[in-house]
């Protein structure tokens, strides 16, 4: 069933009243918006992704969410506008309250009614009785990131690949996990001492001193990564740098969720994700994402690390709040580190429902996250 207009109960969760509107067996000529009045952002972002898509937008303001009486009001008052009953309620969203007096206001009109099922993309008609409809999945990052409240998402174009050599690199480094391990962390500050004019550092280091360093630093340069000239280490271009500094883990985590791509059903995916708010009345924050993709429409964040941090604790932290600042009720999120955890931070992991792949389980990283993906959580 296709109706010219859909009315949506705005909410803290956006994902299914965006759904239905990027599928063209359902998608609308208008939407119209019942808004309460901590909901006026959230009205604003899903207003910023109808609009491009051709999609008229009406706003009705409820200034209490809670009144079962004023809202049923509101609702039949729309329907008068709609007498030949070309209007269908998405009872997903808004507060319970919302939701049933905006109902109860359509059944009384015998207007249509839907509800979109939050894990499985599928519309299903409330009233009149009609078979579910399995929505399109379209749902893409950037829209998925706008709707959580980002003013800007910044993904970088052309990324749909990794290098060959690239691959080769990180495939070898994560057979070898054991031995280049501790070198590695050495590669990482010559990385982060480069970051000058001309992207060079000197390696304190003879051969004869530190071989398996030497056989790592040759490595990045057969990769094409770096140039090593006597006891110099220089990078042709910022890019290179970054891939020497821990990159590579991020590269080959993003290598790994393409070729899931079809296998799993990943909607999108990309890295170097970089977002920015303006949270009311502050100053713009900007948040980065190593690795995001969307896969049931559920936004999963992955952040990747070679380095050692002395506060593992810190770093879970900000993935619990990156996911939920970002992914809602539904988000999940993943650490992918090249070092081991402790038992505590492993233990902290659980608590905040943070998945882990760390550093000999790297080299099964594609199971790892097939599991994470398909599994409920």
């Amino acid at each position: 069933m296709k109706l010219n207009t859909h009315l949506i109960l705005v909410s803290a969760q956006p994902i299914p009243n965006i759904t239905p509107m990027l599928d063209d067996a359902v998608k609308p000529k208008k939407v119209v918006m019942l808004v309460s009045p901590d909901m006026q952002e959230r009205a604003r972002a899903l207003e910023n992704i109808f609009k491009p898509r051709g999609i008229g937008i009406e706003s009705y303001a409820i200034a209490d969410p809670w009144n079962a009486e004023l809202i049923s009001d509101k609702v039949l008052d729309i329907l008068c506008h709609y007498p030949d009953g070309n209007i269908a309620l998405n009872a997903t969203g808004g507060t319970k309250l919302m939701s049933i007096a905006a109902c109860e206001a359509f059944r009384s009109a015998k207007a249509p009614v839907y509800y979109v099922h939050p894990r499985h993309d599928r519309l299903l008609w409330l009233s009149p009785k009609q078979p579910p409809h399995n929505l399109a999945g379209r749902l893409k990052l950037k829209d998925y990131l706008m709707a959580y409240g980002a003013d800007q998402v910044d993904i970088p174009a052309g990324v749909q690949s990794v290098p060959p050599a690239i691959q080769e690199l990180t495939g070898e480094l994560l057979a070898g996990i054991d031995r280049y391990a501790d070198e590695l962390g050495t590669l990482n500050y010559l990385a982060y001492q480069s970051d000058n004019a001309q992207l060079s550092a000197k390696i304190g280091h003879s051969r004869q001193s530190r071989p398996v360093l030497w056989e790592l630093l040759e490595l990045f340069e057969a990769a094409g990564i770096c140039c090593l000239e006597h006891r110099l280490i220089h990078f042709s271009d910022p890019q290179m740098r970054f891939i020497a500094n821990g990159g590579w883990l991020e590269m080959h985590t993003y290598a790994a969720c393409l070729q899931l791509k079809q296998k799993c059903g990943i909607q999108d995916v990309a890295c170097n994700i970089v977002i920015q708010r303006h949270p009311a009345g502050k100053t713009a924050v900007k948040n980065e994402i190593d690795v995001g993709l969307i896969h049931a429409n559920r936004l999963h964040l992955i952040e990747c690390k070679t380095r050692h941090f002395e506060k593992d604790a810190d770093m879970l932290y900000k993935l619990d709040s990156l996911r939920d600042l970002m992914g809602g009720l539904q988000g999940r999120t993943m650490l992918v580190s090249f070092n081991n955890l402790g038992k505590a931070s492993r233990a902290r992991a659980r608590e905040l429902n943070v998945s882990l792949c760390c550093k000999t389980e790297l080299k099964h990283l594609q199971q790892h996250l097939t599991n994470w993906l398909t599994t409920r959580g």
